[in-house]
């Protein structure tokens, strides 16, 4: 009896599929290197998410105007 040829079809697609998803994740590492150097550049030892932000008391709700 001859051997059947779909083992190699299906390895043929494997083989697509895994050379597809390795294609998405370089692309994927380009943009995100690209985008770290769009980013600016922050100083020495300031955190970006609190940067601007002034320690201490804050006013009450009272006196603070939300316009």
């Amino acid at each position: 009896m001859a051997a059947s040829r779909r083992p190699s079809v299906t390895k043929r697609q494997k083989e697509q599929r895994r050379a597809e998803k390795r294609s998405k994740k370089e692309e994927k590492r380009r943009e995100r290197d690209a985008a770290k150097l769009d980013r600016p550049q922050v100083a020495n030892g300031e955190d970006p998410d609190i940067a601007g932000i002034v320690p201490g008391p804050q006013p009450p709700l009272e006196d603070f105007d939300y316009d």
